[in-house]
């Protein structure tokens, strides 16, 4: 069953039910007919055309035509295929487009199922960027992010951690590698905090870490329509669908313990239509998965990852959806247009929202109490039972606010060591990942989607070594464990 477009034309009136009926077929070709048996009405020989001649004729200055077409349909072919429509998504077609040695050069194709991006965690996130980290490619990744992001509506006001006595040495470590790489964060004592921020309880706080430039939060929305925008004014074809399957090609390969596993690399991609039965198969020779949380479902979608555990026809990727909760909270008495945003040793974080004596708040989860994530319901009474106590401890005035709404978004959570997994899987050729950021893949966006281009285009990457944020250190189980998530 093909999805109808109709159009009355000239010489097809509603009385004598004769009507353009316009379709696409699964190949991508359109199918045509009259309505009311009489057969095709004016889109056989030369008569597609006239019509749309005939259109203009009647409606000067209008781009109106009785010929509709899905703006958003997928072309029959494209170079590569971006699979998730977030910001890393985005961020990915930009550059290879940026990156293209002829003009149109490369076809980009992104696939995104949610146009509103309703449930996108893109959009759900908290929005800050920092350099303080403990992994020098983090911290690259985030000194070239917010190099790029110079002109975004950006709040410089910095990131604070604190740290009690038992971490405290962690953060003197983290420090001295952020420093060595250019960030500009400062160690303050408790007593030079409390001059700085007197609003701050320091109870507790052997030292604190304040970010001093190319630190603090964003608008994601802007970020990701700057992307998209860009990138589709340089030629990127946005294509609203899901994909829902992949026609492959298979090579068998025998490994060195005698384990027979299966090489596959894609031809096609199947992108369903919206409210529709059809689908567009696009041929393609690379696809980038950024489907954050939902990577290892894509990547199933191949059929990799369905052999025994612990081999590598078993071996998939170890990401999956975290469910987080931000909270919108109200105190006029709270901190002021200095608030950073703060990082507790607690666990819990918060920043100013605006004026007007608004905040967001949130903190993990504990490993074995992760929330459902078959849904984005807000749990409410984990604001109480969780954050306020710790949130009240370390802001005396937040003892008296009013939580005035709340979301949920997910994470895009690596089980092996909370870090990104980029490039191609061991199993499919053409096939790269850029997910697995497990909470800062936001604020990383400019430079991933650049280190990916140049991956697909070069075949290694040139602005940063990244090289280690490869699968290689999944099959060795060699974790890369940042201590400042």
């Amino acid at each position: 069953m093909l999805p109808v477009t109709m159009r009355a034309v000239r010489g097809c009136t509603m009385s004598s039910s004769r009507w353009l009926v316009v379709t696409r077929s699964p190949g991508g070709g359109r199918v045509c007919g009259g309505g009311g048996g009489g057969g095709c009405c004016c889109c056989c020989g030369g008569q597609w055309d006239a019509a749309k001649d005939w259109a203009a004729a009647v409606h000067p200055g209008s781009n109106w035509s009785p010929i509709v077409t899905n703006p958003d349909q997928p072309p029959e072919a494209a170079d590569v295929v971006v699979v998730g429509g977030g910001v890393i998504g985005w961020s990915t077609a930009y550059w290879l487009k940026k990156k293209e040695r002829l003009r149109d050069g490369v076809k980009v194709v992104v696939v995104e199922k949610d146009p509103t991006y309703s449930r996108a965690s893109t959009v759900l996130s908290a929005g800050g960027i920092r350099q303080q980290f403990s992994l020098l490619e983090n911290i690259e990744l985030s000194l070239a992010s917010a190099d790029f992001m110079r002109n975004i509506n950006f709040n410089h006001s910095g990131y604070l951690f604190l740290a009690n006595e038992n971490v405290a040495h962690i953060m003197e470590e983290n420090h001295s590698t952020q420093r060595s790489v250019g960030a500009q964060v400062s160690l303050l004592s408790p007593t030079q905090l409390k001059e700085k921020f007197p609003w701050i309880n320091t109870e507790g706080v052997a030292l604190a870490s304040y970010g001093l430039e190319n630190e603090g939060w964003f608008d994601p929305w802007t970020l990701l329509n700057a992307f998209r925008k860009k990138a589709m004014s340089m030629g990127v074809i946005q294509s609203i669908g899901e994909v829902n399957g992949f026609d492959c090609s298979v090579n068998k390969m025998e490994t060195v313990d005698g384990e027979t596993v299966s090489i596959k690399r894609i031809k096609r991609v199947h992108i369903q239509i919206p409210n529709s039965l059809e689908y567009q198969p696009v041929e393609c020779a690379v696809v980038v998965n950024a489907t954050g949380a939902h990577s290892a479902k894509l990547l199933g979608m191949m059929g990799i990852g369905t052999g025994p555990k612990n081999t590598l026809s078993g071996f998939s990727i170890p990401v999956e959806p975290r469910k987080r909760y931000i909270y919108v909270v109200h105190c006029p008495d709270g901190p002021g247009l200095d608030c950073p945003f703060l990082v507790d040793y607690s666990g819990i974080y918060f920043r100013r929202e605006g004026l007007g004596g608004n905040y967001i708040a949130g903190t993990s989860p504990e490993e074995d109490a992760e929330p459902d994530v078959s849904n984005l319901d807000v749990d409410h009474e984990f604001f109480g039972e969780k954050i306020w106590p710790s949130l009240a401890h370390r802001i005396p005035a937040f003892e008296s606010l009013k939580v005035t709404s709340a979301w949920a978004g997910y994470y895009d959570y690596n089980t092996f060591d909370q870090n990104a997994i980029l490039g191609l899987h061991p199993l499919a050729q053409n096939m790269y990942f850029a997910t697995g950021f497990s909470g800062h893949g936001l604020q990383h966006s400019p430079a991933i989607g650049r280190a990916v281009a140049e991956l697909i285009l070069e075949s290694r990457f040139q602005t940063l070594d990244l090289s280690s944020l490869s699968f290689e250190r999944i099959l060795t189980e060699e974790p890369m464990m940042e201590r400042n998530i």
